[in-house]
């Protein structure tokens, strides 16, 4: 099945939302008064929500083109996603952070998610447009 190349604007935008989520957050993160083992907290989190969704969106388009995926990896890329969401809700719930920073991480690290998911998708369709 041949798919469709995505165009040059849903791949720039995506990247957009991928540099956009991740630079937000590591530039408050680089400014945050808050100790460097918070901040530690929230990078590790970050990386792991970012891998996480990756792996998501990898194995969920595994499983529609028909290509193996076990049940236990595909379990565990939907556990690892919603797991770094829940760390994060926990860390920004018990931070002593203002509401407007902790607004501006959450929607940081949803944005970076996205882009991530995106640029993956992309990546994959630029890929097999080609073949």
């Amino acid at each position: 099945m041949l798919q469709q190349k995505p165009s040059n604007a849903f791949i720039a935008a995506s990247w957009i939302a991928l540099g956009a989520g991740m630079l937000g957050f590591l530039i408050g993160l680089w400014r945050a008064e808050m100790q460097l083992n918070e901040k530690g907290y929230y990078f590790t989190v970050l990386m792991f929500g970012l891998f996480a969704v990756v792996s998501v969106q990898k194995s969920v388009r595994d499983k529609l083109e028909g290509l193996p995926v076990t049940e236990i990896y595909y379990g565990l890329c939907w556990f690892a996603t919603i797991l770094s969401i829940v760390l994060l809700v926990i860390g920004l719930w018990n931070a002593a952070l203002l509401p407007s920073e902790k607004g501006y991480y959450s929607f940081a690290f949803l944005l970076a998610l996205f882009g991530a998911i995106a640029v993956q998708k992309n990546i994959r369709d630029s890929r097999n447009s080609n073949a």
